[in-house]
């Protein structure tokens, strides 16, 4: 007889367990993605991403379920407590949902409740700001130098908590800050080998290409695109910051130019977002660290995440492939 309170399950725990079963469960999870679809029959249908800081998994809620009125009711960033049964569909876990309420905005205050719903870095965020600081402080061309300061002084303390993408890679808290420190790490240690690269054009670069998410994404909970966002996306929205604070800090007209061409082309390719391709030295150099960056932070959050006892994760998006998980012995 299936428990009719069953304990409060993460998902990493119910990824763990026997999907298969059927076996009942109960979650409180933050709703991620919400989409309502229209089924061949002409009736709606409800597919959800619901998350903590454990992962997250997608399900399917049908009109007839419980569960859909309040789920379709409920924004983007609510935090749902959910019952239901944990199944599989083609390998993966989505459970059907049964029951389903809104859990009231007091109820989420504590900071343990946000932790337990909230994703973050897993590296010391105070330890990463301090560090990103000292990399702002190491570009040695003072007017250059003073751009990236005004920048990071407009956007202030969103840079520190933003995510730096909401599904692809580093879509977490810190997500930002820990990606641009990886990557400038990454760019201090390959800068001494391409020595038409330069070093402080391109550390500001890298410091701001992504300055735009910090106005583009927003939600305490689950990150969304907003309204500027959503009309503007982040490479035009940090054209914008970047290019106000080297007016401001008095930047001459060409590195003005090749900062404001490393923000605009730094995605890589015209169907990734760019809004042109690479085209100086800097330029080529920021959009490979990030590349490299973006693909090895999805490696490594799949590393964190992985089911004990799995070999392989589920297909990865953004690496368009399944990660071998499985370590090497000793």
């Amino acid at each position: 007889m299936a428990d009719p309170n069953p304990p409060l399950s993460c998902v990493r725990d119910l990824k763990a367990s026997d999907a298969s079963s059927g076996r009942a469960f109960a979650s409180v999870l933050v709703l991620r993605k919400l989409s309502v679809k229209t089924a061949a029959n002409g009736n709606p249908y409800l597919s959800v991403e619901l998350g903590d800081r454990t992962g997250s998994f997608n399900c399917t809620v049908f009109s007839d379920s419980p569960a859909f009125e309040v789920v379709r009711s409920a924004e983007e960033g609510a935090v749902l407590k959910v019952e239901g049964n944990a199944e599989t569909y083609q390998g993966r876990l989505s459970p059907k949902l049964l029951r389903a309420s809104i859990v009231p905005e007091d109820e989420l205050q504590s900071p343990e409740v946000i932790a337990s719903l909230v994703e973050t870095a897993p590296e010391d965020a105070d330890a990463l700001w301090s560090e990103f600081i000292q990399f702002v402080d190491s570009v040695g061309q003072a007017e250059l130098r003073a751009t990236v300061r005004n920048v990071v002084d407009e956007v202030g303390e969103t840079f520190r908590t933003a995510p730096a993408a909401t599904m692809m890679h580093h879509a977490y808290r810190h997500g930002l800050l820990e990606h641009t420190v990886h990557m400038a790490r990454a760019a201090k240690a390959l800068l001494p080998l391409y020595r038409d690269v330069d070093p402080d054009l391109a550390m500001a670069g890298i410091l701001l290409h992504d300055s735009g998410k910090t106005i583009e994404y927003e939600g305490p909970l689950a990150a969304r695109r907003g309204r500027r966002g959503i009309l503007q996306g982040h490479v035009v929205l940090g054209y914008q910051l970047v290019r106000k604070a080297a007016l401001k800090a008095k930047l001459d007209p060409e590195r003005t130019e090749r900062l404001e061409h490393i923000i605009l082309s730094h995605q890589g390719k015209l169907e990734w977002g760019a809004a042109a391709m690479a085209a100086t030295p800097e330029a080529v150099f920021v959009s490979m660290v990030d590349n490299l960056d973006a693909k090895m932070g999805m490696v490594q959050r799949a590393l964190r995440n992985a089911p004990p006892g799995e070999e392989f994760t589920e297909r990865i998006l953004g690496l368009e492939a399944p990660l071998l998980i499985r370590r090497l012995p000793g």
